[in-house]
């Protein structure tokens, strides 16, 4: 496995590409990211692993400008996963899920290329989304998988005590509790 190319964070906020002995831009490091390099950036003093900030720095620049991926609710429903108990699943879950999208969005690019032959490059407008429709009707056919699942999760798990009612159908009533029964009075006995 290759080593990673170094980018050097100094105090002044300037990053230094090691490899092309260069200062670079953010939308270079971005260029980088989409060309599916190595890359790993370091503070240029400690040598500390700035990575993740400056891959979060791009994602907040491009929410930031022109069509945001994430919606205000998701956002907030991320960051209601910090400090959880199920952070490290929910981290998990979406990695897995963006990682299987890519996928069928690869093998989609692969079976249509192989139906129609090379497509021809449209060139992007700003607003409009490169592959138009079909990255929202993936998100719909993940989604759509996601609920069926769920579906069938709860059917197969509805014999056990605690599972959740089928869709549709209101919770069963808690069962009143039995009534205690008066307890036998002192002095009363037979004599």
């Amino acid at each position: 496995m290759p080593t990673p190319r170094i980018i050097k964070k100094y105090p002044n906020r300037r990053l230094y590409d090691t490899e092309t002995s260069s200062y670079i831009t953010l939308a270079e490091v971005k260029e980088l990211v989409l060309g599916y390099k190595e890359f790993q950036v370091q503070d240029a003093k400690s040598g500390e692993d700035l990575t993740r900030a400056i891959l979060l720095q791009i994602i907040l620049e491009e929410e930031s400008g022109g069509v945001p991926m994430f919606s205000t609710d998701m956002l907030a429903n991320i960051i209601r996963y910090y400090g959880h108990s199920m952070q490290g699943l929910m981290g998990s879950y979406l990695e897995r899920s963006i990682f299987a999208f890519h996928e069928a969005q690869k093998r989609f690019q692969e079976q249509a290329q192989t139906i129609y032959g090379d497509l021809p490059k449209m060139p992007f407008m700003p607003g409009q989304p490169v592959m138009g429709g079909y990255l929202e009707k993936g998100a719909k056919a993940v989604i759509d998988l996601q609920e069926e699942l769920r579906s069938q999760a709860l059917k197969m798990f509805s014999g056990f005590p605690y599972a959740a009612p089928p869709e549709g159908e209101p919770p069963a009533e808690e069962k009143p509790a039995a009534k205690a029964r008066p307890a036998a009075r002192k002095g009363k006995g037979k004599k």
